[in-house]
């Protein structure tokens, strides 16, 4: 009897303690179902990806290549709008939209988030936040501009849509100026969190300084563009460059594109021909050549050649000077001052194949430079290789002066450089100074060779190319009150590198002038390269103008004084 009592009595508690639980549930889950729904659905959504802002760009003196700019939105939030008839009609009023229309969008049910306009001007998206309208929100998303537009655009690439870098320095970089993302709490209201983007300075991404000169730049992109309608010619670049240090001062290219509306540009037009396309340098070779039989001592700038034929036959080839001339006997110095084809194959002949080939790798001729720009590319130069492992003189008489040696414009001002800088060879450069939240990082030169020719022969080598302004093809470079040194070339262009499947070359040239100044202590080095002139036959009447301009200008701005006084009443 006491046993059933007993069990009476738990029985009966579990019945009760099953009640409450049953009337719990269905308070929870009815009368308060949607409140709890509603919370829970708040803390899923309480957390959202914030990207902090991409890095900005500058020029040397502080002008801006590339930023990140607020660009503002419209949408409304259907569920936070009670008053719908009203707010249609005053937004309506606002942004000139149908009033039936965006009634229809503010009635969609159970709607948190819909777009109005995608893009807004930030003048209205100001007026519309201090109209403070319940359910109508601007949201600020940020995008790169580029308010020098064509300027500079092979240097500094673009942004796709997926918001990576394409190109240049936006690609290169990419990692460093992107902004970080991280994971920010929302507060007060599901859009709240896409505020909160200025205040999270260490979300956002490095900031990069140029060595590049914005006047410079802007003036060698005027005076190319120029010179391609004067000349007659397909495009063009122009790179200058510090031959001491590689920092790299301007870097132009036409055609060029705008980076704000690349996709409307051509795509072609993005690749930087600098260090993306390969050329065969021409005469501006040859003092690479003269520089490494002076090294070797196996000719002195007085050496004379005698020039009996005009040509050298190498079994059925027959290399030959420009229009064939017959020159007869020359100095090492002249040989350069008229760009004399056999008297710089008489200098690479003195040599020999393998040191000359040496030589090349020393110069960073089979290499990258290592810019910091994406996308460089090189040339093994496997006929050369070839060459050398056979025997094969044709090839190397050619290669002493720019012909059937493959690289890229930025290839060639380095190797010049280092025959002007004391035999340094420097690794050109474009980022100047990495800012990350005010901490700076400073770029410093890199020489990655040392004595790849002395002192004495680089000295050498400026005096010839001196010699080369001023009495020969060069002479229209010259400027008054200074030295300038450089050297002229005109290459043929292979069939390969106009798309062409033929072996050979075509009756189109690339025309190049490579200067210095002030030649015996040089600030700068400028590479001069204009595509097939059709108006001109040699680079002395296209290229060494340009040079002229350029030289004049950057002397004038740098305010460089005069290192010769003799000329100065000159024109």
């Amino acid at each position: 009897m006491v046993n059933n009592f007993r069990l009476n009595i738990i029985v009966g508690i579990i019945f009760i303690i099953g009640g409450i639980i049953l009337s719990r549930l269905f308070y929870l889950q009815i009368n308060q179902g949607d409140f709890y729904k509603a919370m829970a659905q708040g803390q899923q959504n309480s957390l959202a990806e914030v990207e902090g802002e991409r890095g900005g760009v500058y020029f040397k003196n502080g002008e801006i290549l590339a930023l990140a700019e607020k660009e503002a939105s419209l949408f409304v939030s259907p569920e936070e709008i009670t008053e719908k008839e009203a707010t249609a009609q005053l937004l309506s009023k606002l942004i000139d939209k149908d009033f039936n229309y965006l009634l229809g969008i503010m009635k969609k049910e159970g709607s948190l988030y819909e777009t109005i306009e995608k893009v807004i001007t930030k003048e209205k998206a100001a007026e519309i936040e201090a109209a403070g309208i319940k359910g109508v929100h601007i949201e600020y998303k940020t995008k790169r501009y580029y308010p020098r537009n064509n300027t500079g655009s092979q240097l500094i690439g673009f942004i796709n849509e997926e918001g990576k870098g394409q190109y240049g320095l936006e690609e290169y970089y990419n990692e460093k100026i992107k902004g970080e993302v991280a994971l920010q709490k929302k507060e007060k209201n599901p859009w709240d969190f896409l505020f909160s983007l200025s205040e999270k300075d260490s979300l956002n991404g490095d900031s990069l300084s140029l060595t590049i000169d914005y006047n410079i730049q802007f003036m060698t992109e005027k005076l190319l563009n120029e010179g391609i309608e004067k000349y007659g010619a397909e495009g063009g670049e122009i790179i200058i460059m510090n031959p001491n240090t590689g920092e790299i001062i301007a870097m132009a290219q036409s055609p060029n594109f705008n980076p704000n509306d690349y996709k409307n540009e051509k795509m072609e037009n993005f690749q930087n021909s600098s260090i993306q396309k390969l050329f065969e340098p021409g005469s501006i070779f040859k003092p690479i050549t003269m520089s490494m039989a002076i090294n070797e001592k196996a000719v002195t700038p007085d050496t004379v050649f005698d020039d009996k034929l005009g040509y050298a036959q190498y079994g059925t080839y027959r290399v030959s000077n420009y229009s064939n001339k017959v020159w007869g006997k020359i100095t090492m110095t002249e040989v350069l001052q008229g760009s004399v084809n056999t008297g710089v194959m008489f200098a690479e002949s003195t040599i020999g194949h393998n040191k000359f080939y040496d030589y090349l790798k020393k110069f960073g001729l089979f290499e990258k430079t290592g810019i910091d720009l994406a996308g460089e590319v090189y040339s093994e130069n496997r006929e050369i290789k070839k060459a050398l492992q056979n025997n094969i003189d044709v090839n190397f008489a050619n290669a002493s002066f720019g012909q059937g040696i493959g690289i890229t414009p930025i290839q060639m001002i380095r190797a010049f450089s280092t025959v002007i800088n004391g035999g340094k060879l420097m690794k050109p450069y474009i980022v100047k100074e990495i800012d990350k939240a005010g901490n700076k990082e400073i770029i410093k030169p890199v020489v990655l060779k040392d004595n790849v020719i002395t002192t004495e022969a680089s000295l050498q080598l400026k005096n010839m190319l001196i010699n080369v302004v001023e009495k020969g093809f060069g002479h229209l470079a010259a400027i008054p009150g200074y030295w300038i040194g450089g050297k002229t070339g005109t290459s043929q262009v292979p069939y390969s590198s106009l798309g062409i499947n033929q072996s050979g070359y075509s009756d189109h040239t690339w025309q190049t002038f490579m200067g210095f100044a002030p030649a015996l202590d040089p600030q700068f080095i400028a590479l001069v390269k204009l595509d097939n002139p059709t108006k001109t036959k040699t680079s002395e009447y296209s290229a060494v103008p340009i040079f002229h301009d350029i030289a004049k200008y950057i002397l004038d701005y740098w305010q460089v004084s005069p290192d010769r006084e003799e000329n100065l009443d000159k024109k």
